[in-house]
């Protein structure tokens, strides 16, 4: 039996046939059949039931069966470099020298087109590192480099760095002596071609290029100056994204390169066998033309390019351009005792939790991981699971705490201020009880509710109760893109921006995480992540309590990163608490202390979380922007006759004007605002719109008012600028101003810099808002000429008929509303009055339709040649965005005929 089963296993033997010994091989074959049978039967068993378990295990998310799965899935860090694995080769040049006091730090780019993707990708980087810079097309004139005595531009990048070689002589001479008088230094990039090209000289330079090669295997020149945030020492192994790189051959000492890369492919093998490196970045020392260069043969799309090109701004800027090496890091751990069972941390968890919070610090001073709690839920697991919320608050003292909501809550859902206090007293005496630190002073709302957009009530709990100060989101201004995050201070809460690392609630197992592995390392290596932290001084992440169980991708994902940081840059990160990192943060950017608010109805994200007694109707459609004394006054009560429009509640200051996007009023939130457009479901209106002649010169109002209401159309009068700075400076007299009265217009329109203050602000608010073509061209940057309509302020006083039906065909208001039968000349006053009782008028106040004395001549001279830039600039615009009609008062002002009596 024994051997004839072996027999069965082998290939060679021949057994005899059934018809020689039927009944004892048909007895065999059977038991042979009935055992291999049971054999498959057990091991379909076996597979289906661990196909069972599995499909359970991720439906249940047991904590026993997943620790068993996880055991070869789990990832772990494996980066490995010469900081930490041998000595470091560091650069820390400091790039400082005289020369930068010539220019301005800020950056011209020339690109080949406004879409351009190089040039996209560029501008990005420069937004994202807050370095200022200006676009300009390639093709034209140079604009103009100096200001005065100084330099406009610290370094000149071209995205293309053929247009720069293929430029007119005039251009190129104006280009290279401001470079050479103001020691700038051009950046360049050789942008990929169809038609190859094998050692062909680049025009006007001892060197040669070879394009459109495959590389991998990317190293850097350690003793290259130019290398002060990227750190030499490495090789950044394997394929280089595309397939269209340029590497350099150069016949002159002025070359120097910065990074190799090797072919990937079978030639350039040297006398030894191995592979030549190939230059891919180099640096032009000046030495042939006194012009210092850095020439990229790819773009940006490689990670590596993206901190040589900051590096080759900072040097070739004079240390201008540089960004600090210095970067605060925290971890916040959202959602802590929150989570479904099967999800939470459990003991073993929490452990690698500190033992990985001290490899950490070793890296980053002062690294604590800061724990946000929601009390309700403690306890909430199963029994493994449990055991780690007892084991997180026996090592309380090891981390930093926050708050978050007691159950979890979104704030704007509380529209009862008490309701959400208790709430918060909840957590707190939680707190207490377990003796968890309750005076960070920081805290963060769930799902970012309340934090942006706004949500008054969360402000005044959170100082209540938790005395905050700092919070943080991703949402202000959204979750991307996040170069564009910014922080703000809001009812003396200052709010950071806070940033993502790539891990949400639901990444919690790596093969699950979208684009697996794979996608997660390339953030970590070079990618998404290691930017941020790399072009933010100040970093807040976000990440949650399921992070740190199941596969634990928290831990794998920042070990990482700071590894990798620490291979190729020469950044120093640290750690403090909330309140510190905010007041660096403001001390960084003070600028960004004022908000900007943005329009929730725009973003869904942004609706779900905005206060739900709060509504898009509630916003205006339309915005009088002024200027002031133009006839916005009269247009704003014409508006108003209309049925199908209604204006803002009238302000107890300020009247029918807001003033809102150019005033203290506007750090009073969205709320105050909306507050003036109260939803009326009785009101036959189905337009809202707000008229504040101050808008006009305002020089944050455009970014504002965009910001909010970016789909709104903007209406403007516009008169002869220099009438309109005599009826200002009238106007104040009139209204008693003491400077008015003590000092005759032509004194004040004509006071220097050395007069008193008081005067020199009468002055600027008398000539400032006149310089139209300088306002509109602000506007006209974030809103299309579409968008606006500019109403001739003489046409509106003596045609308001025809102004008005034109206004309406603007603002596609229906029904059509007939002027002629509601507004009438009114002798007495000198203007359209509205139609009242029949046959009697009523029109606007006392202070409107004043009569002035005549202006003087030298006045009026005086102010048509101070505006004679501005309103040849005006006509200009006109032209450039379709408007064919020139008012005739700035025929006239331009002309110079103008008769005096009529101002």
């Amino acid at each position: 039996m024994c051997d004839d089963s072996r027999s069965l296993l082998g290939t060679s033997i021949q057994f005899p046939t059934t018809r020689h010994f039927p009944h004892k091989i048909n007895k065999k074959t059977s038991w042979i059949l009935k055992q291999s049978t049971l054999k498959k039967s057990v091991f379909a068993i076996i597979v289906f039931t661990m196909i069972l378990i599995i499909i359970y295990s991720r439906q249940t998310q047991s904590p026993y069966l997943t620790t068993f799965i996880q055991k070869s899935t789990r990832p772990e860090p494996n980066i490995r470099c010469g900081v930490i694995n041998g000595p470091r080769i560091l650069q820390n040049h400091d790039h400082k020298t005289d020369a930068r006091l010539r220019s301005y730090p800020k950056v011209l780019v020339f690109v080949e087109t406004t879409y351009s993707k190089l040039g996209r990708d560029i501008a990005e980087l420069l937004v994202h590192t807050r370095i200022k810079y200006k676009i300009e097309v390639t093709g034209k004139s140079v604009p103009v480099l100096t200001n005065l005595d100084k330099g406009r531009y610290g370094v000149i990048v071209f995205e293309n760095f053929n247009k720069y070689l293929q430029m007119d002589n005039w251009n190129r001479e104006l280009l290279d002596k401001y470079c050479r008088e103001y020691s700038v230094g051009i950046i360049g990039f050789i942008l990929p071609e169809e038609e190859t090209y094998v050692g062909t000289q680049l025009k006007g330079f001892p060197i040669f290029i070879h394009n459109n090669l495959r590389l991998k295997d990317a190293a850097l020149n350690a003793a290259s100056q130019v290398l002060r945030l990227t750190r030499a020492g490495e090789t950044a192994w394997g394929e280089l994204p595309g397939n269209d790189w340029t590497i350099f051959q150069a016949n002159h000492s002025t070359y120097e390169p910065l990074e190799w890369a090797i072919r990937n492919d079978h030639f350039q093998l040297n006398d030894s066998g191995a592979k030549t490196p190939l230059p891919t970045v180099i640096q032009d020392h000046g030495l042939y033309d006194n012009i210092q260069r850095v020439i990229f043969g790819s773009g940006l799309r490689f990670w590596l390019h993206r901190l040589l090109f900051l590096d080759s701004l900072s040097y070739l800027s004079h240390g201008q351009l540089s960004l600090s090496l210095d970067r605060k890091f925290l971890v916040d751990i959202d959602d802590i005792f929150v989570g479904e069972v099967g999800t939470r941390i459990r003991a073993d968890d929490v452990r690698a939790l500190i033992n990985t919070q001290e490899r950490l610090a070793s890296m980053v001073p002062g690294f604590k991981f800061n724990l946000g709690f929601s009390g309700k839920y403690f306890h909430h697991g199963n029994n493994e699971e449990d055991k780690g919320d007892d084991l997180i608050l026996e090592n309380i003292e090891k981390f930093t705490w926050f708050s978050h909501m007691w159950n979890h809550q979104q704030p704007h859902l509380y529209d009862n201020l008490t309701l959400l206090m208790e709430d918060m007293m909840l957590n707190k005496n939680f707190a207490k009880d377990k003796g968890i630190p309750v005076d960070s002073g920081y805290s963060v709302s769930p799902h970012h509710s309340g934090v942006y957009p706004v949500h008054k009530l969360l402000y005044t709990a959170w100082k209540k109760v938790w005395n905050v100060r700092v919070t943080s989101t991703e949402e202000y201004p959204h979750l991307r893109p996040a170069r564009l995050r910014r922080g703000f201070i809001h009812r003396n809460v200052m709010v950071l921006p806070r940033q993502t690392c790539g891990l949400f609630t639901h990444t919690m197992f790596i093969e699950r995480y979208p684009g697996g592995r794979e996608k997660l390392d390339e953030a970590i290596r070079g990618g998404e992540l290691f930017q941020t932290i790399v072009y933010n001084p100040i970093n807040i992440f976000m990440t949650h309590m399921s992070n740190y169980g199941n596969d634990r991708l928290g831990l794998y994902t920042f070990e990482s990163v700071i590894k990798f940081i620490q291979c190729w840059t020469n950044i120093k990160l640290s750690s403090a608490p909330p309140l510190q990192l905010a007041e660096n943060y403001f001390k960084l950017y003070p600028g960004e202390a004022d908000p900007v608010w943005g329009n929730p109805c725009d973003d869904v994200r942004h609706q779900k979380i905005w206060s739900r007694n709060k509504s898009c109707d509630s916003l205006p459609k339309y915005l009088v922007i002024g200027p002031q004394k133009t006839g916005t006054t009269a247009l704003y009560s014409f508006l108003s006759l209309h049925p199908a429009i209604s204006s803002n509640l009238p302000s107890p200051t300020t009247f029918e004007e807001i003033q809102f996007f150019n005033a203290h009023n506007y750090l009073r939130g969205l709320d105050w605002y909306m507050d003036f457009f109260p939803t009326d479901t009785n009101s036959s209106a189905k337009y809202y719109f707000e008229k504040s002649a101050t808008y006009f010169d305002g020089e944050l109002v455009p970014k504002r008012v965009h910001a909010l209401l970016p789909h709104a159309k903007l209406i403007t009068i516009l008169i002869s600028p220099a009438r309109r700075a005599y009826s200002w400076y009238q106007h104040t007299k009139a209204h008693g101003d003491v400077i008015a009265n003590n000092y005759s217009f032509h004194q004040v329109i004509t006071a220097t810099d050395t007069a008193p203050k008081v005067l020199r602000d009468l002055r600027n608010r008398c000539l400032n808002p006149g310089k139209y073509s300088q306002h509109l061209e602000r506007w006209m940057t974030y809103f299309s000429p579409q968008s606006m309509h500019i109403i001739d302020g003489e046409e509106l006083k003596n045609n308001p008929f025809e102004v008005m039906n034109e206004l309406q065909k603007f603002l596609k208001i229906v029904p059509v509303f007939n002027y002629t039968e509601h507004l009438r000349f009114d002798p007495k006053k000198g203007f359209f009055c509205q139609i009242v009782k029949g046959d009697h008028t009523k029109c606007l106040g006392r202070s409107k339709g004043r009569q002035y004395p005549p202006m003087e001549e030298k006045s009026l001279k005086y102010l048509q040649r101070y505006y004679l830039s501005h309103n040849t600039a005006l006509v200009k615009l006109f032209k450039k965005n379709g408007m064919r009609v020139i008012p005739n008062w700035l025929k006239d002002d331009l002309s110079d005929k103008t008769d005096k009596d009529n101002y």
